[in-house]
């Protein structure tokens, strides 16, 4: 570990948002390093200071909520393997790994025959000017590198997607579009944008008969790092917790192991009419017992109080 790294984390171990791997390796570091043991300690000093007059700490749900934001910030904005860097920061690779004259003339060479190739497989747009706006029906059949933005017409069936290729594109049609249910469903799966995946679980909370959309929806539930798009999917879902047993194991799951507190008790409140189920029966005893969420204990009580005997 080197000095520079330990002072660029410093700040985030104090305030104990390092991993327990980064975090153990810095401790080891500055058991040996009296200049970094130095900086640690006034770091810490300067924050039992700041302890010491502060305003009142934030919400639970706002601490989770801020987080889950500078997780997905960071998620976006990682370095990405070595095909990546050899893409972007071609400089700083070919610096640290010296390349002789000839490997790197080769590359040069590949790239060149590349961009030639690429000319061929692809018809540029008008020189200055953007992509046409295209149907739905004429949408290119293409890698999506992500969706830039989706809008829906007021008092209209008619939604306008700009998604990204090598160059922004965009198509319009209608929700019953297939082209466009494929780029909603793209959009709440892959997008690194969570406003433009919220958009994209509003609009396909319209279809929740497609199984693939409800499939989309479920996938949104358990992994999405933004806790508003998981709260919308799930209240997406909630229809169709009596006659869908995955939809219902999905709610379950997200009452047990989801970190929004807002999340957790709308999927309790959606487990309402099927609280008799088994499994539901059986995850409510568990959270009335010993749950972290007071509320979320008391509530579970109170239906379990509802249910009749089991014989």
């Amino acid at each position: 570990m080197k000095c520079e790294w330990l002072r660029e984390n410093i700040v985030l171990y104090v305030y104990g948002e390092l991993p327990d791997d980064a975090r153990h390796e810095l401790e080891q570091h500055v058991a040996r390093c009296a200049d970094c043991a130095a900086e640690l300690k006034a770091e810490q000093d300067f924050h039992i200071l700041l302890v010491q007059d502060r305003a009142a700490d934030p919400t639970p749900n706002l601490l989770a909520a801020s987080r889950m934001r500078l997780q997905e910030a960071l998620e976006t904005a990682q370095q990405g393997g070595f095909f990546s860097r050899l893409a972007f920061d071609p400089v700083n690779w070919l610096r640290q790994v010296r390349f002789s004259p000839a490997l790197a003339s080769a590359i040069l060479i590949l790239g060149f025959a590349g961009g030639i190739g690429t000319m061929y497989k692809i018809r540029p747009t008008d020189q200055g000017t953007a992509a046409p706006i295209q149907k739905a029906s004429q949408a290119p059949d293409v890698s999506i590198a992500g969706i830039n933005s989706i809008t829906q017409e007021p008092g209209t069936n008619q939604i306008s997607i700009k998604y990204n290729t090598l160059a922004t594109q965009e198509v319009q049609g209608s929700l019953n579009d297939q082209r466009i249910q494929q780029l909603l469903l793209y959009a709440a799966r892959n997008n690194y944008n969570s406003g433009v995946r919220v958009d994209s679980v509003d609009l396909l909370a319209q279809k929740t008969n497609d199984l693939q959309v409800r499939d989309a929806l479920i996938y949104a539930l358990q992994n999405d790092t933004n806790p508003g798009v998981r709260l919308k999917s799930l209240t997406a879902l909630g229809t169709y917790v009596k006659d869908d047993a995955n939809v219902r194991d999905a709610i379950l799951r997200a009452l047990v192991n989801d970190t929004n507190s807002g999340v957790r008790i709308e999927a309790l409140r959606l487990l309402e009419p099927v609280e008799a189920d088994a499994s539901v029966r059986g995850v409510l005893m568990t959270l009335a017992a010993k749950d972290q969420s007071q509320y979320i204990r008391s509530q579970a009580r109170t239906m379990m109080a509802q249910l009749p005997e089991i014989d």
